[in-house]
């Protein structure tokens, strides 16, 4: 097996445990509040983030204070994103919210162009105008009006672009896990706190034990991305994250009877097409270099 078709694996099998977590958790929230679930998923997520760090021998803070704000900020915009994809996820179907999210190689690109100055072509900005025009087919307005949950969906992208954005500016010194650590404890304690006022109700042995499996589906999706950047070419592995929207497809037909429209669809078509050409011009642009 060659190191890209092991990256492709490694890429393929991160989103589908990412996109199970997303439909366990989207389950689950029938019966629990969300500050809740995600404190309790925090607790065991944070555990198992900890234990690998551990064994990795990756804990520790060597590194700039300048790089100790970014992780805060990062930590900061994982909660954000973490609350709003959430509430959206909980009333949207999961390929809608999932196909929202495959918007994000999107608005990293153009976030880098609007704060760090680098230079794109023109097709690659095209290809950026064909992806937001897809992500405005996927929350348009319906029948009843333009849903708030669809502005939360929006705010999560880009609350993980600037997730994103703090993690370029970090330098090679910051422990990938580390970071992991840190914005899983931080989503914790702070969901912690808020529960306190949301109020908690009583989980039953089946609830709990989905719980568990959706902290450990994150555990596996955080491994698995970590793997993927140690084997194969990005320009060959990055394509195959926008298998998620296939597992989100097939999830929510097979778990809650969701199918979106053919709109959604194709607005879903153009977000993953202009990824997918954004990527393409990148690696030629770094082929040519």
């Amino acid at each position: 097996m060659t190191p890209n078709i092991k990256g492709a694996l490694l890429m393929m099998s991160s989103m589908m445990a990412f996109t199970m977590n997303d439909a366990v958790v989207k389950f689950v929230l029938q019966d629990l509040p969300l500050f809740q679930l995600i404190a309790m998923r925090g607790v065991l997520a944070t555990l198992l983030v900890y234990l690998l760090a551990r064994h990795l021998g990756t804990l520790h803070l060597n590194f700039s204070r300048h790089d100790k704000w970014l992780v805060a900020f990062r930590s900061l915009a994982e909660l954000t994103a973490t609350f709003f994809f959430l509430a959206a996820l909980k009333h949207m179907l999961l390929a809608n919210v999932t196909a929202v999210l495959q918007a994000l190689p999107l608005t990293v690109t153009l976030g880098a162009v609007l704060l760090f100055k680098e230079r794109i072509g023109w097709r690659r900005m095209v290809a950026i105008a064909m992806g937001f025009a897809g992500m405005l087919l996927i929350v348009r307005p319906g029948p009843e009006g333009f849903s708030i949950y669809s502005i939360f969906a929006l705010i999560a992208v880009l609350s993980y672009t600037a997730r994103d954005m703090a993690t370029r500016r970090m330098s090679a010194d910051v422990p990938s896990m580390v970071v992991t650590l840190a914005t899983s404890l931080s989503v914790t304690v702070a969901a912690a706190i808020v529960s306190v006022f949301e109020g908690w109700v009583p989980v039953s042995p089946e609830t709990g034990g989905l719980v568990a499996g959706a902290a450990v589906f994150v555990m596996m999706g955080y491994v698995f991305s970590v793997m993927v950047m140690r084997v194969g070419e990005v320009g060959f592995v990055a394509p195959f994250r926008y298998s998620s929207l296939l597992w989100a497809l097939g999830l929510g037909w097979l778990v809650f009877g969701d199918w979106p429209d053919d709109v959604t669809m194709l607005g879903a078509a153009l977000v993953v097409g202009g990824g997918l050409f954004t990527l393409f011009r990148e690696r030629a642009a770094q082929a040519s270099e």
